[in-house]
């Protein structure tokens, strides 16, 4: 039974405003549902808006097991200006005429962006360089680096490109682009990088998650909409959709919830499974350990 006053268990699929924070949701979201325990799984920078998961109680303990490796993206990147953040939120530090750049020339630079690459996050940025956030050593005037790392880009489409003139005059290029690509990717460093392919600079104008993992922007709900009616995805319903599934019997569910380590299915694919009894309710995530079922959480017992 639930304690008095607490909040459903489950996961909330947020679209997040513009100007909000991911810890201004999570703080908005402790309101909505009444309770203290509320976190999100992976940051959204305070300029974009769109899907942003949260879970609600014990789906607090779902986030850390979540694989939400492949995220999509649709923004905006202009050719021709240089940001301190790289987006529209930072101080202009560069223009270059970007009017005249040929479509094939763009489409080169993005084909140098897509697949496996390495990339350098924005500086202005929550990575931890040597115990402290990036962004923190650059407010305080410190010269740094930042080492490249591994991601994938799986898809960077272009579907537009405009010319446009910037406040300060500059004469840019608007591209609207969708990005599918893996977790710690920076979208604004994407453009920064295009921009420097093209040496006209470029920086990130608007930005849009549509999905995370498993949960797209048709399952997400504002905040103002959350407030009049709470949307929680069951736990069960949550670890379907991201995890491989094991349905046991009776007999397998009882020792489970005892403790006991049963034989593991041997199911193909990497990362934990979501068990299910034979009443379809949401047991436990495991992992296979030697032939057995490890416990990673327990959910139901």
């Amino acid at each position: 039974m639930k304690r008095k006053g607490t909040g459903p268990d489950g996961l909330v699929i947020v679209d997040k405003p513009a100007g909000y924070t991911s810890h201004d949701v999570v703080a908005r979201m402790r309101g909505i549902a009444k309770t203290r325990r509320v976190g999100h799984a992976g940051t959204l920078d305070p300029m974009a808006t769109g899907v942003l998961v949260l879970g609600v109680e014990k789906a607090t303990r779902l986030l850390g097991h979540l694989s939400l490796t492949e995220k999509e993206y649709v923004g905006t990147v202009r050719l021709g200006q240089t940001t301190v953040t790289d987006d529209a939120e930072g101080e202009i530090t560069a223009s270059k005429t970007a009017h005249g750049i040929a479509r094939d020339a763009i489409d080169a630079g993005i084909a140098k962006l897509t697949g496996a690459i390495q990339q350098v996050p924005s500086k202005v940025s929550a990575i931890n360089i040597d115990g402290r956030r990036a962004y923190s050593r650059v407010r305080e005037g410190e010269e740094f680096e930042i080492p490249a790392r591994p991601i994938t880009i799986h898809r960077f489409d272009l579907h537009e490109v405009r010319e446009a003139t910037a406040e300060d005059g500059a004469a840019v290029l608007d591209l609207d682009v969708t990005v599918v690509c893996s977790s710690g990717t920076y979208i604004r460093a994407l453009a920064r990088d295009l921009g420097s392919d093209l040496a006209v600079g470029g920086h990130l104008t608007a930005l849009r998650r549509t999905r995370v993992g498993p949960y797209g922007i048709d399952q997400a709900h504002t905040l103002e909409q959350l407030e009049e009616t709470l949307a929680v995805l069951p736990m069960g319903d949550a670890a379907a959709a991201a995890f491989r599934r094991w349905d046991l019997d009776a007999e397998q569910a009882r020792l489970l919830a005892n403790g006991v380590r049963i034989d593991s299915p041997g199911l193909a694919g990497d990362g934990p499974i979501a068990v299910f009894d034979p009443e379809d309710n949401f047991l436990a995530l495991i992992e296979e350990h030697n032939g057995r079922a490890k416990s990673l959480a327990v959910f139901h017992r």
